[in-house]
């Protein structure tokens, strides 16, 4: 159902209010995407799995207890990086591996490649 002339013109004043009051935080939400959020999501699900990995393999022959709190914290990563694949979808999952691909792998890791060759390389 539309919206009435009245309810549109409410609607655009509260949004100016809201564009005048924190333009920031305005402008944040207008950056953030539901791809971005999952991605970001994603990410710490991978990092806290990993965590769980270690905290595991470190502590499960010495104490039964805290290898269980790796294994749980490992499971529940696991399941918080499937819900968040799920919501980014197979449109959301390439938009983020192709930027990915482009420039941020070299903004990231700059000329390591370079530096290592010239660090290495021998004196003759």
């Amino acid at each position: 159902m539309p919206l009435s002339e009245d309810e549109q013109r409410i609607l655009h004043e509260i949004e100016q209010q809201f564009y005048e009051s924190d333009p920031a935080f305005a402008r944040g939400v207008g950056k953030t995407t539901l791809y971005r959020h999952a991605g970001r999501n994603l990410k710490w699900a991978a990092l806290g799995f990993l965590g769980g990995f270690v905290l595991l393999v470190a502590s499960f022959a010495t104490s039964l207890f805290l290898g269980f709190v790796g294994f749980a914290v490992m499971l529940a990563c696991a399941f918080f990086f499937e819900r968040n694949l799920r919501k980014m979808g197979k449109a959301g999952w390439k938009q983020v591996t192709g930027s990915i691909k482009t420039t941020q792998v070299k903004e990231q890791f700059g000329d390591v490649g370079k530096r290592l060759k010239k660090r290495f390389r021998r004196e003759e």
